[in-house]
């Protein structure tokens, strides 16, 4: 029989956590192609549409009652996702959940040509399944696939590269509506472009590797097994929702996307059609640069103790929710939901314009470096990606609960000040938690959690040659487990 054998440069950890998202960055020469062609996800051009004000819809109540749907089955959903990833694996998990992404922006479509506002609800609802079990695979590999030194970084290009895909997406729009000299809601070339690169990011999600054919930097294995029991899926659940360190991350993960349904309505209401885009635009810019930012020159310095970065990471992220939300604030008190016409909305030509794009961009700013300081926090208490796939799903359920929350808000025409006010106030209460956890964290997990070399594997097998598989297996448990963290790197030895 012939036997298969994966290319070294596939095997690597770097390409295994940015195809997540179904965000594919070749690092290899010969491959930048694909950069390109495949780094604008579906979640990206979500992240765009809703970037425009109201999903791209000109009614902003129906935008606001799927979306507010959307969360509600997203967080209910979120609870159990990351098991449902465990037991399924990366890759078929998220294929399922990337094609909620391509139904919801179609409905979207839909509406603005037939006008089925029932078709937009149900799309909702369907996206919220799917997204949390995209979300659960997504975190679990971003977490889980890089070396301990390197997670902050992994958030960087992965959400770098995420970003990219709303940040090309609204200057995909940003060009279609200016030519179309300015539409109240998206043009519909701009859906059908949309649509075409969600799908080619769906067919892409068949490249993630699972965890046990990933072999990191150091010569390390992620996980020897590709997928977890139902049972332990139970028992880990159990654990998850008794550990008090994900108790005094709630209020984080809660606050972590509630200002989404403010920020949209501001931009749907006070700005045209082009000066919406154009505030998308700049928002893909302010979290590209605001992760990369956080990511390499933070969360990650070499001379800093890990605890310490963490705290650093903290420092950066309260600042800046303070400043960018008291600017916000200055801004709000001057207008009210009262003041909101066809007749009075900012094009980017109006002088009054001054100033907003630059908020626009900051608001996204400082939103990646709060979600990398979830995402590094979470990391840094362990290393299985099991463990991690639950940690994202209880994190974006949470997340999901707070949007619908902020969703409901808005579609009930809450005055803007009060939705800016709880936004602001959430974030704020969140950081005095996340400081004791940040406490708590140790150095390094892989002195808890045994580390597998994937040349261990191979010469345990070796030694065994014509045993049978149970004593192979018996072997490998036995011998190929080492307590060494960020040794020398070995050589990394391709997976069957």
């Amino acid at each position: 029989m012939v036997e298969f054998k994966l290319p070294t440069w596939y095997t690597y950890v770097a390409l295994s956590y940015l195809t997540v998202y179904v965000n594919q960055r070749a690092l290899q020469t010969g491959r930048l192609w694909r950069k390109w062609c495949l780094s604008a996800s579906p979640v990206g051009m979500f992240s765009a549409v809703s970037n425009l004000g109201a999903g791209g819809l000109s009614d902003i109540t129906l935008s606001d009652t799927s979306n507010g749907v959307l969360y509600g089955t997203f967080a209910i959903t979120g609870l159990f996702s990351g098991g449902i990833s465990n037991l399924l694996g990366p890759r078929l998990t998220l294929f399922l959940g990337t094609l909620g992404y391509a139904l919801y922006v179609g409905s979207l479509w839909c509406y603005q040509t037939q006008g089925t506002g029932w078709f937009v609800i149900l799309a909702g609802a369907i996206l919220g399944v799917s997204a949390a079990l995209l979300w659960s695979a997504q975190g679990a590999i971003m977490m889980s696939y890089p070396l301990e030194k390197d997670k902050g970084k992994a958030f960087a290009i992965f959400w770098a590269i995420f970003q990219l895909g709303a940040f090309i997406g609204s200057i995909i729009a940003l060009a279609i509506n200016i030519e179309s000299g300015g539409l109240s809601a998206v043009s519909t070339s701009t859906y059908i472009a949309f649509l075409i690169i969600i799908f080619i990011g769906v067919a892409s999600s068949f490249l993630i590797l699972p965890p046990n054919k990933v072999i990191r930097s150091d010569g390390t294995i992620v996980k020897l097994e590709a997928f977890s029991k139902p049972h332990e899926e139970v028992v880990g659940m159990i654990r998850l929702l008794k550990d008090w360190r994900m108790l005094a991350l709630v209020p984080m993960f809660f606050a972590s996307n509630y200002f989404y349904a403010y920020q949209g309505s501001i931009n749907t209401n006070m700005f045209d059609g082009p000066t919406r885009a154009l505030n998308a635009t700049l928002e893909g810019a302010g979290a590209i640069v605001g992760a990369l930012m956080i990511g390499y020159f933070c969360l990650d310095l070499k001379f800093l103790r890990r605890r310490t970065r963490g705290l650093l990471g903290l420092g950066v992220v309260t600042v800046l929710v303070v400043i960018v939300w008291a600017v916000s604030l200055s801004w709000q008190v001057t207008f009210t939901r009262a003041d909101v016409s066809d007749a009075n909305r900012i094009n980017y030509h109006d002088s009054n314009y001054k100033g907003k794009g630059a908020l626009f961009f900051f608001y996204y700013f400082s939103d990646a470096c709060y979600q990398a300081l979830a995402y590094w926090i979470m990391s840094a208490l362990t290393n299985d990606p099991f463990k991690l796939a639950r940690y994202a799903g209880l994190y974006k359920a949470l997340q999901s609960a707070g949007s619908a929350g902020s969703f409901g808000m808005d579609a009930v025409s809450t005055p803007f000040l009060n939705e800016h006010l709880a936004s602001w106030l959430l974030m704020l209460a969140s950081i005095p938690l996340a400081y004791l956890v940040l406490r708590r964290v140790k150095e390094t997990n892989y002195g808890d959690e045994k580390m597998v070399y994937v040349d261990d594997l191979k010469h345990g097998a070796a030694e065994e040659g014509a045993a049978d598989p149970a004593t192979r297996t018996e072997s490998i448990e036995k011998g190929s487990v080492s307590d060494r963290a960020e040794d020398a790197p070995r050589p990394l030895i391709t997976t069957a």
